[in-house]
């Protein structure tokens, strides 16, 4: 007798219908566990070398992978404030501070060798570091500012990701993530260099995917929406202004841009990161991910 006969199709809803739902539930959180009753960490073990990662949503990634049992080593210009960040995240040996500016090769570099040093490898490279400079419309825009943002959010993400995969090809085993944006997929008045540099993120992302795919190695790009971050509240003011708007109108368009109609939030975008970065997320490659809420339609 066929599946699709409506006596035994109805037999077969009927049939599972009386299945206890939250002892499924329960079944599958205790798959997750390991033999001494803890849930199994995604990361465990893992080492990360998160740039920008003192602040906003290196910082929130930060916290989720040593949440998820990786160490952690981040690079920021500020060694003041990137030591009370240790001290805040209280992570002990598992976290490590280099101060380097991301927009100086040298520093970058010497920030992954720095991480291989200490821990011995390099699983896991988040290119977090980057921003939107002075933005100025197209035809005010100057050739300093322009070199400055591909420098900040392009150069940074090539040699980090180079130096990175030396190590990673070794080792037949990486995760390359790439904070790129919403930018990188549409475009706003005002934003032409930023907008560029994430486009160039995004191309980027997916050609290294290609060179280093049957390495077991994935490249991937995290692009969020707006984010109020302590970063955005500083210099999202100025933003505003250069749009022609305030920052609580700012939010406003960018919120309505989303189907989700408000900001995303630095969690979400570090779930996304952790995903990304584990042994589920192998098969996710050359891919540009929007946690933006809906707002780009790809």
């Amino acid at each position: 007798m066929s599946i699709l006969d409506t006596g035994t199709l109805g037999e077969f809803i009927r049939s599972i219908a009386v299945i206890d739902l939250p002892h499924c539930a329960t079944l599958k959180r205790t798959t997750r566990k390991e033999h001494g009753g803890t849930p199994a960490m995604q990361l465990d073990g893992k080492i990360a070398a998160i740039t920008g990662g003192t602040a906003g949503i290196g910082r929130g990634i930060a916290e989720a992978f040593l949440a998820e049992g990786a160490s952690v080593t981040l690079m920021a210009r500020n060694q003041e404030k990137g030591q009370r960040v240790l001290d805040e995240l209280g992570a002990g040996e598992h976290c490590r501070f280099i101060r380097g500016d991301a927009m100086v090769q040298a520093d970058i570099e010497g920030f992954v060798d720095a991480t291989v040093a200490e821990f011995g490898r390099i699983d896991i490279l988040v290119n977090n570091a980057g921003g939107a400079g002075d933005l100025q419309p197209v035809y005010q825009l100057s050739d300093e500012e322009f070199d400055s943002c591909l420098k900040w959010n392009v150069y940074s993400t090539f040699w980090a990701s180079r130096r990175a995969l030396q190590a990673m090809i070794a080792q037949q085993w990486g995760r390359v993530i790439n904070i790129s944006s919403t930018e990188g997929k549409i475009g706003k008045p005002v934003f032409t260099a930023y907008a560029t540099a994430k486009h160039a993120v995004n191309g980027m992302t997916k050609s290294m995917a290609q060179d280093v795919g049957t390495m077991g190695i994935t490249v991937n790009a995290i692009c969020p929406g707006l984010v109020i971050t302590d970063i955005v509240k500083d210099n999202g003011p100025a933003t505003a202004e250069a749009m022609g708007m305030t920052f609580d109108e700012m939010v406003d368009l960018f919120a309505q841009e989303s189907a989700i109609k408000r900001p995303n939030t630095v969690e979400e975008v570090a779930a996304m990161a952790v995903l990304l970065a584990s042994d589920a997320g192998a098969g996710i490659t050359g891919a540009t991910l929007s946690v933006d809420g809906g707002a780009a339609q790809y």
